[in-house]
Parts: C-alpha cells; structure tokens; sequence
C-alpha cells in the first residue's frame, strides 16, 4: 500500500511509521526537520504538512490510505478536508476521546460527547480542544463521503511521555529528579484513569488501514483496564526509589484551581481529569481482531525506567512549577533555566511578593 503519514514524527507516529515499514507498505512521512529513515521503503519529506501549497505537493499523487496526526484548529481544518479526502482510498483522521462527555458506564464509540450534550455557553463559545476535535469529525461526517476513519486515542505514553493528571513528565519528574515537591490535587488522584500504551495504539491504527470495516466509522483504542491516578504515582514513586534511590515527594492539596490557572488548562481538568475515564474497546476489536494491551501497571514501569537510564526534557511549564516552588517555599537555581527570559520571569515569579501569574506570559 502506498501511505502518506503526515506529521508521523511524535510519539505514536514512530511506531506507527515503524510498524509499516516492517510491513513493507511504501510510506512517507513528513517531518519539519531532516530526517533519515531506517527502512528502504520509508521516505521523510521536510516541510510543514499545516503549508497548503506543501500540501499539495504532496497530494499531487493519490494515496492508499493518509494518517494525520496534525493538529488544526477548525477553519483550518474545514479548508482542507476536501483536498484530504479526495486524494486517498482512506483518511485516517487522528482525534481525541477527550470528546467524550463524563459517563457512568464504560464509553463506547456512540457515547454522548460535550459538544452535544454539554450545557456549559461559555466553554462552547471555544475551540478547546476537545471540543475542536468534536467539530472536525461533523466535517468529515457532513462530507458525503465515507472513506475516512476517526481515530479517538485517550492518555498515550511511553517512554518519552510519562504523565500523571495534567503533568508532564517535563514537570513532574524534572521536579522529583531535582529533590523538589509536586503539587498534586487530591481531586484528580482519586479519579479512574485510561492509559494505553502508544505502541499499542498505533499497532491499532495499523490494524485499521486498508481495512473495510474502518470505512466511515470512530474507534477509541484504547485498553480496557482502569487505574486511579493515586495508583499510577504509586508505580512512578516505587520505579523511582529503585531506580534513583530518592523518594519522590508530593503534597496533596483539595483545590485544583490554583494548577489549572497556572498551566492555562481549565477546561481539559474540568472536562476530563475530573470524570473517570472507562472505555469498552469491543468495537475496535470486532474490527480489527483481538489484540492484548499491555497492562499499565507492566507498561509504566517498563517506560519509566527506560526514560530514567538516559533522561532528556524540553522546557518545564514555567508558570506552574513557579507556583509548586512558591507554595512549597522551594527555590530553584537559574542556572536550571537556560534561556534568559526563563530566568528573569522565574525570579520575578519566585520572589515578588505581590506576583501575579499572569505577568509571566507563556511556558
């Protein structure tokens, strides 16, 4: 099969990029940076996949199947959704289950989502992304075709991502990797989470190309076992005291608030954090065969360690590591920030008495 994988450079894009080219399945991925493929039968094209005249470029040939990991915001994506479907036997379009609305029982793939049912004017009036994601799949609906497939991953990781809540690995572990405290609300630590291994998901997406059942149909892939957040941090803390020999600390506060204002995130905590999070995967099943996800309490051990034998992290959240170090009366060296204006707004942040979060701007 001929196969274009736009922006296939992230977690899942990789392996899913791996598994094809194993396939022998004749791919291209687009990349913004230089990159050399391991397979004779996998290319990397450089360029910006949101550039419409990149684009169609690439879309000048006819595809197989398309998977689009990008990201677009609603016009964006309406402009293009006919250039996409109409150069492929199959788009695969990569949205979230994070549009699903809060559920009692397990969801399935017919289970309300917030954009339908939520009676919330103000978060409407946005394009979070939950509710973004939400709008792109009435695009592809509204379409009058049926050659595409809607992908609904929920919490992916893997040994580059590590997540707890809302954290990062790039915030929480930096933090415990550097004796420092992590602000946790108890509120999320007690909720039922879903994680799914990012190899898994893509072996999933794998399973769904060139396959008829997938035509004009959603799918979450994802496991079907739950873990509270409490229970995932008690797998990270006993991972890294065998690892580091240091305990990771943390202080549970009642009031989300405070971190959800800090990182900009309201809604995602709202909306998602704070529902449990159970999905029944019979239908991805029925579709693409049985499959066993690895188990989380195996899968974020295995991906914790990997991590720790060489870690490497982009920026930390400013804003929010500011606030954990200003409430747990915690001080960080500016040699820890490598760009000048971090240093400044952590300083600002860490000792103005009368600080306001919002003079620090972005990350």
């Amino acid at each position: 099969m001929k196969i274009l994988v736009l922006g296939g450079t992230g977690a899942m894009g990789v392996d899913l990029v791996k598994i094809l080219g194993e396939r022998g399945e004749d791919v291209t991925v687009t990349s913004r940076s230089e990159r050399k493929s391991e397979f004779n039968n996998v290319k990397y094209v450089k360029g910006d996949a949101h550039d419409t005249a990149f684009l169609q470029s690439l879309l000048a040939e006819k595809y197989d199947a398309i998977v689009d990991f990008m990201v677009y915001n609603t016009e964006e994506f309406k402009s293009r959704r006919d250039l996409l479907l109409n150069a492929t036997n199959q788009y695969i379009f990569l949205s979230s289950s994070r549009v699903y609305a809060d559920s009692e029982t397990p969801i399935t793939e017919d289970s309300p989502r917030l954009l339908d049912v939520t009676t919330d004017r103000e978060y409407l009036k946005t394009d979070e992304y939950a509710l973004t994601k939400a709008r792109q799949e009435n695009l592809l609906r509204e379409s009058g075709k049926t050659n595409w497939t809607i992908i609904r991953p929920y919490i992916t990781y893997s040994s580059q991502r590590l997540q707890i809540g809302v954290y990062e690995k790039e915030l929480w572990l930096y933090r415990a990797l550097h004796d420092k405290t992590i602000v946790f609300p108890k509120a999320i630590a007690e909720k039922y989470t879903t994680m799914t291994l990012g190899a898994d998901v893509a072996m999933g997406i794998s399973k769904l190309i060139g396959n008829e059942k997938a035509m004009g149909e959603a799918f979450h892939i994802t496991t079907d076992k739950v873990i509270k957040w409490d229970d995932v941090l008690a797998i990270y803390k006993r991972v890294f005291k065998d690892v580091t020999g240091k305990e990771i600390k943390i202080k549970y506060v009642d009031d989300p608030k405070p971190i959800y204002e800090a990182m900009g995130n309201k809604y995602q905590v709202i909306y998602d954090r704070l529902f449990d999070r159970r999905f029944d995967n019979t239908k991805f099943l029925q579709a693409a065969g049985e499959y066993e996800f690895e188990l989380p309490e195996i899968g974020l051990e295995k991906c914790l360690k990997q991590f720790l034998e060489k870690p490497v992290f982009r920026d930390t959240p400013l804003k929010v590591f500011t606030y954990m170090d200003k409430i747990m009366s915690e001080r960080t060296s500016l040699s820890h920030f490598s760009r000048i204006n971090r240093k400044i707004k952590y300083a600002i942040g860490r000792y103005t008495p009368y600080f306001k979060m919002k003079l620090m701007g972005g990350m």
